[in-house]
């Protein structure tokens, strides 16, 4: 696979706000990033689904289960970069361990059908809404695409992915904006830990829409913020 170096993308310092992931654009604006926008807005549903989970592992394995899961997709991330690079990269760990395997299966099922990349954990921004860190710019079937790892605990439906689709379609849209691009796919290589490997491929009319759905969520997050500072305000001002 063949580095190209068509597209420049910016070096970006993360910073915490509130505890929620922002990035630093040039010193001259603070944007949350695509995943704080998703956290903050998922809906009242999937919210309660989380803490139902939580309450029936219990706190203490949820926590490890969540822990681990991220400490897994960070070394496989890692793995994979390295990889695609050209150079190598060890962890003895067991979760490095796992993680190798499964970094292997993305790379013998995914990444062989990508043939050039523009660039690899890549920080992407729409000027005065969002940013975020993309993990692959490339060509995946001849044609340009997003592409997002993913490790998961078991097989996901897709159905059950709608917040990954919108994470890209996010990203496309801000490299769009940046490079004068028209990117119209998003790919999502996924692996378990037992090596199961999947990949959800979106484009067409489905990628439109998830574009739809994703300015959506930005306003509504917008909508959240300015209602909250309103209130803090008046709080201050009565107080």
């Amino acid at each position: 696979m063949k580095h190209n170096n068509k597209y420049i993308y910016p070096k970006t310092i993360r910073v915490s706000i509130d505890g929620k992931r922002h990035y630093d654009i040039n010193d001259k604006e603070k944007l949350p990033s695509v995943t704080t926008i998703l956290s903050k807005t998922q809906t009242a549903e999937k919210t309660e689904g989380l803490r139902k989970w939580r309450e029936l592992k219990g706190e203490l394995e949820a926590t490890r289960i969540v822990d681990e899961s991220g400490a897994r997709g960070t070394a496989m991330h890692k793995i994979l970069e390295e990889y695609i690079k050209g150079d190598g990269y060890l962890d003895l760990t067991k979760v490095g361990k796992e993680a190798h395997n499964m970094a292997m299966k993305v790379i013998s099922d995914g990444l062989c059908n990508v043939t050039e990349y523009y660039g690899l954990e890549s920080t992407l921004y729409y000027p005065g809404l969002y940013a975020g860190a993309t993990d692959m710019i490339g060509l995946h079937n001849n044609r340009m695409a997003i592409i997002d790892f993913k490790q998961s605990n078991k097989p996901k439906k897709r159905e059950w992915i709608e917040d990954y689709c919108l994470q890209l379609a996010a990203y496309g849209m801000a490299h769009d904006y940046m490079h004068k691009t028209q990117i119209d796919k998003a790919v999502i290589m996924m692996c378990t830990p037992d090596n199961y490997y999947q990949e959800f491929v979106i484009e067409g009319e489905e990628y439109r829409q998830y574009k739809y759905k994703w300015l959506g969520r930005v306003n509504k997050y917008y909508e959240q913020k300015s209602r909250t500072r309103n209130h803090n305000e008046k709080t201050k001002q009565s107080s």
